[in-house]
């Protein structure tokens, strides 16, 4: 959304820091919105991502994620959800069911997340990530997961909070109702 009394700082290929009065934010330049996956592989692990990133200088623990409309304004977050988790962790997904969107940092970007149920998985390859990214894939079971974050926390690794809200959802809708599990 531009206004006239916008002012852009600096713009690089992918970001964009504008000032509106004395209020400095970045803007995504393509797509804006990013989305998370919550796999449960029919073992019912959950799926994590580990990978280096460069703005923390750290190792991190994610769930697989990615943007929508980086390379095609057509995207959708369901289509990334389907990449990004083949992409990172080798997964393919029968089902990918919208949860819910919301913005990640609303005082700091304009990007917003998309919080996406992956079910029906299949492994089709080992993962690791597209172009050098350099991604390691845990398989985690559900029940251990928060002490295994608890654990790569206290070794360093930096995690997304994201991941609690990750946990949560991976077996409740998002007013708190169980999810029904079927055959993942």
């Amino acid at each position: 959304m531009a206004h006239d009394d916008t002012e852009t700082l600096c713009e690089g290929r992918w970001l964009r820091l504008q000032r509106r009065g004395h209020w400095e934010y970045a803007e995504r330049i393509r797509g804006g919105s990013a989305v998370i996956v919550i796999a449960l592989t029919p073992e019912r692990k959950l799926l994590f991502v580990e990978q280096f990133r460069v703005p923390l200088g750290a190792p991190t623990i994610e769930m697989p994620a990615g943007l929508i409309g980086d390379h095609d304004d057509a995207d959708t977050a369901e289509a990334a959800a389907r990449r990004e988790l083949l992409e990172e962790t080798g997964w393919e997904a029968a089902h990918i069911e919208i949860l819910l969107t919301g913005p990640t940092s609303a005082g700091l970007s304009n990007e917003e997340i998309t919080f996406a149920r992956a079910t029906g998985l299949r492994r089709v390859h080992a993962g690791g990530g597209v172009d050098g990214e350099d991604i390691t894939v845990h398989e985690v079971p559900l029940a251990e997961a928060p002490a295994w974050l608890a654990a790569r926390m206290a070794e360093g690794f930096r995690l997304d909070a994201k991941l609690w809200a990750g946990l949560w959802l991976a077996e409740r809708a998002p007013d708190g109702s169980p999810v029904e599990r079927g055959e993942d």
